[in-house]
């Protein structure tokens, strides 16, 4: 049985979480501030613990109201994909898809395939949320979203099945100013002491692990001086004196004047995008996505050439 009036203290105290102020949180959610102090009491009370510290300043969370909030936003989300779902089965519409992607898939996948799914199918809705390569399978396996677009390979469990959607060749970014920057490839070892800006473990393990088994094949171990989130951070590190960075070949049109992207002379390929799906779960738009892509119906859009950084990702 669903407790209502829990679900309505939650969605109070999301609002003063991220207000930080009672005030501000009464005035969004279209209530006076005392109605709503008193239902964060009561809240406070049910959980017996103390969920804001308050002043004169506005309320922040107490170690207690910090450690419930992930779980409060998340419960907020799946709140709101059920409210449309629900809508959307009043009005009739035919399905809703939600998509997870590293957002160098959101600027170069994603737009085509959204736009020849709702060509053939008008009253989807497509919501699309930005996740790093880490988060997508758990993602996948726990149905907040049901389908993934990140730097993804192997084995990745039972109930999971992807495909690589681009694979590029490996190439280096370096400073213009650097001594290899003149060659017109360069191989892998002669890098070897150099201080190098990395993908994060943490954003995309297998990606990080690839990069790292590939500079150990060539006899080294990178020094890694910097681990990054995103493409466009290794670009910006590197245009700043802080390294060279391992990066897929077609940043090479993206690089700024300081910046340059050389080949490597060693073939070496990386997943830079791939997509996966849970076989658990039925979703006739997941089936028709993959059969889109599949079948190769969908055509990458290219980012035009510009003097900022590159899509992240």
């Amino acid at each position: 049985m669903i407790n209502f009036r829990l679900v309505r203290h939650l969605w109070l105290f999301l609002a003063v979480a991220e207000e930080e102020h009672f005030g501000r949180a009464a005035k969004r959610l279209g209530m006076s501030q005392p109605p709503l102090t008193e239902q964060i009491q009561v809240l406070e009370h049910a959980l017996k613990v103390r969920l804001f510290e308050r002043s004169r300043r506005g309320a922040k969370l107490t170690a207690a109201g910090a450690a419930i909030l992930p779980a409060v936003r998340k419960f907020a989300e799946q709140l709101e994909r059920l409210e449309l779902a629900v809508r959307e089965a009043v009005q009739g519409q035919s399905g809703v898809l939600t998509i997870g992607a590293i957002s160098s898939a959101m600027v170069e996948t994603l737009p085509a395939l959204i736009e020849h799914l709702k060509a053939e199918y008008p009253q989807l809705t497509v919501s699309v949320k930005e996740i790093d390569s880490v988060e997508a399978v758990p993602a996948l396996e726990q149905g907040d979203v049901d389908l993934a677009f990140a730097r993804l390979e192997g084995d990745l469990g039972p109930s999971i099945q992807s495909i690589a959607l681009k694979q590029e060749r490996l190439a280096v970014a370096l400073p213009r100013s650097h001594r290899l920057a003149e060659l017109p490839r360069i191989r892998l070892a002669s890098l070897a002491e150099e201080a190098f800006v990395i993908f994060s473990r943490h954003v995309s393990p297998v990606y990080y692990d690839s990069l790292i088994a590939t500079c150990r094949a060539a006899g080294f171990s990178p020094r890694i001086l910097h681990e990054v989130r995103t493409v466009s951070s290794q670009i910006a590190f590197v245009r700043c004196g802080q390294g060279i960075a391992l990066v897929p070949a077609s940043l090479k049109k993206a690089a700024s004047d300081n910046v340059v992207v050389k080949p490597l002379k060693e073939a070496v390929n990386v997943v830079t995008t791939a997509m996966a799906w849970s076989t658990s779960r039925e979703n006739p738009m997941v089936q028709a996505a993959v059969a889109a892509l599949s079948a190769g119906k969908i055509a990458e859009r290219k980012p035009r050439r510009r003097a900022t950084a590159p899509p992240a990702g």
